[in-house]
């Protein structure tokens, strides 16, 4: 009976955490395609009904991605019960519990206020970063109930001090990169500058001419340097962590994730801000950001071994 509860919990908690991947490009599918209005200035219904009568693609995507974060809400409050009841003794278990629904509830209601009386570009870039601290708080919590930690010997890691203030800190400087990135789109600045790396290849080192750029190019430079500082954390990781594993490849992953997240993020001025490019650049940030909360975690576990 123990075993099929663990199957079963397991279950949510996957279920739970792609829900949770869902709703974060799913805000991002209604952001880019300008469909927030799609339900009018009606919340929680639609235009004035609780399942919409007329049926636009704007009013679909709107709808859906309300729907889906309903529905994934009461997922995650029975995974931070369950976890809670059965896994409670972990200290990391309730922290990330409560922060996913916190922060899930805080989206939420950013998504609402937005609908019912708009808000600034600057309050709406937050938007995205909150839910992924919800998606990572959600991810951790899978990853411990499918006991990940065991499989990766990731319970037995040492981490210096060096790496892990510099895990700490490109953590929250990833969440600038991301405000940045939500702040291009929420200013249309998305296609300002129709060159890349640069922003006009007429006079490629001009100062930025108007906010707009100076908001894309304000991007761009994050991104290069978040690359620059994740290359620098791997090559300090392959050169004194080749026996922790997870460490090791963690970070090669991390570069991995970046790049991919970089070509996107170029590929989507080349194409026009192409929808299926637009996601995996929101996909590949999501990822990385969720990698990286894991490595704090894992710090925090290197720490309780070091006073074992």
């Amino acid at each position: 009976m123990q075993q099929k509860q663990s199957i079963i919990l397991k279950l949510v908690a996957l279920a739970t955490t792609l829900g949770m991947l869902f709703i974060l490009l799913g805000g991002a599918l209604v952001t880019k395609t300008d469909s927030g209005m799609g339900c009018g200035r009606n919340w929680p219904d639609c235009n004035g009904s609780l399942i919409p009568k007329e049926i636009t693609t704007e009013v679909l995507i709107e709808f859906s991605h309300r729907f889906v974060t309903g529905s994934v809400s009461i997922l995650v409050l029975i995974l931070v019960i369950w976890t809670w009841r059965t896994l409670g003794h972990m200290r990391e278990v309730k922290f990330l519990g409560f922060l996913a629904i916190f922060f899930l509830v805080a989206q939420a209601l950013i998504g609402a206020a937005q609908v019912l009386w708009g808000q600034g570009d600057f309050i709406l870039a937050l938007h995205f970063g909150i839910s992924l601290i919800s998606f990572a708080s959600v991810l951790l919590l899978a990853m411990i109930v499918f006991e990940v930690d065991n499989k990766f010997d990731a319970d037995r890691v040492f981490i210096d001090k060096k790496l892990a203030w510099h895990t700490i800190g490109v953590t929250l400087y990833s969440y600038i990169v991301v405000y940045t990135g939500a702040l291009v789109r929420h200013t249309q600045s998305s296609l300002v500058c129709t060159d890349w790396p640069l922003c006009s290849n007429t006079e490629p080192f001009a100062l930025p001419a108007n906010m707009y750029e100076w908001v894309q190019m304000g991007h761009r430079f994050a991104v290069l340097l978040i690359v620059v500082w994740i290359i620098y954390i791997m090559m300090h990781a392959i050169k004194h962590y080749k026996n922790q594993r997870v460490i090791y490849w963690g970070w090669i992953i991390s570069l991995v994730i970046v790049i991919l997240q970089s070509l996107t993020g170029m590929l989507s001025i080349f194409t026009q801000l192409n929808l299926i490019v637009s996601l995996f650049h929101s996909l590949f940030i999501t990822l990385l950001f969720g990698l990286f909360c894991y490595m704090i975690m894992l710090i925090y576990r290197s720490k309780q071994n070091a006073k074992k």
